[in-house]
């Protein structure tokens, strides 16, 4: 019996990736990546260079993406097929050998990968390796703790409603902002009403050779990368301001 092992690949600089994760990948002769139809993916291309000459790749490849909305029934159909056929795939060849997942960020959260956790339960051995979350790699790309003292942190989805966005804005110290994409307008609109929007960072491609840093207020794009985050850092307690 093989394993499955997801290595956690960190916020996209290789050089974020752990020691354990590094290991896993370079040693590996079969590895397997999500990616969108006709792109290299992300994943993949956070391990160029690492790759033993003789492993064998398999790109999961998403039958859709942004082409249809999110939480359409055809949406969920497609992508509970797409998991469930690899899920499938991945088991079958653990029977044998090890299976290296690339995730990027930490695998436990947000991550893809945790869809093909869920099906694989009992069926074969598996292994996650942490990996630094991408909003980590994001808030240290602007140079400002996130959170101090006593400050409550929130990470929100830019796929919610814009009152419920605006809702948890009010009722938060620090945010982080996630799947802003095609959502930036919504969020920034959310940001304006709840009175954070001149505190609000927008990171894009974080870690990575592109990295932009920017605040949003003075950004005018209608969207972003897939890649992006948008911060806004708390205000707790200083121990050199007295407070």
């Amino acid at each position: 019996m093989g394993r499955i092992i997801c290595c956690g690949l960190g916020p996209g600089d290789p050089d974020l990736m752990s020691v354990r994760s590094d290991r896993e990948v370079r040693a590996a002769r079969h590895i397997a990546y999500f990616r969108k139809k006709g792109r290299p993916g992300q994943a993949r291309r956070i391990v160029e260079g690492m790759l033993a000459a003789d492993v064998t790749e398999y790109p999961m490849e998403y039958p859709v993406t942004t082409e249809i909305a999110f939480d359409s029934l055809e949406y969920m159909r497609l992508l509970a097929g797409f998991y469930d056929e690899w899920a499938e795939r991945l088991a079958r060849l653990a029977r044998a050998v090890d299976v290296v997942v690339l995730c990027e960020g930490d695998p436990y959260f947000y991550g893809s990968f945790m869809h093909l956790h869920a099906r694989l339960q009992g069926r074969v051995e598996i292994e996650v390796i942490a990996g630094i979350p991408g909003m980590a790699g994001c808030w240290n790309a602007v140079g400002q703790p996130i959170a101090l003292g006593d400050d409550v942190t929130t990470v929100l989805m830019g796929t919610l409603a814009e009152d419920e966005l605006e809702r948890r804005m009010r009722s938060s110290d620090a945010l982080v902002i996630m799947k802003t994409g095609r959502n930036l307008q919504k969020v920034r609109r959310a940001l304006a009403s709840a009175g954070r929007l001149d505190d609000a960072w927008l990171v894009e491609r974080g870690t990575m050779p592109s990295e932009r840093v920017a605040r949003l207020a003075e950004t005018d794009e209608s969207d972003c990368p897939y890649f992006a985050i948008v911060l806004v850092h708390g205000r707790g307690r200083r121990m050199d301001a007295g407070q």
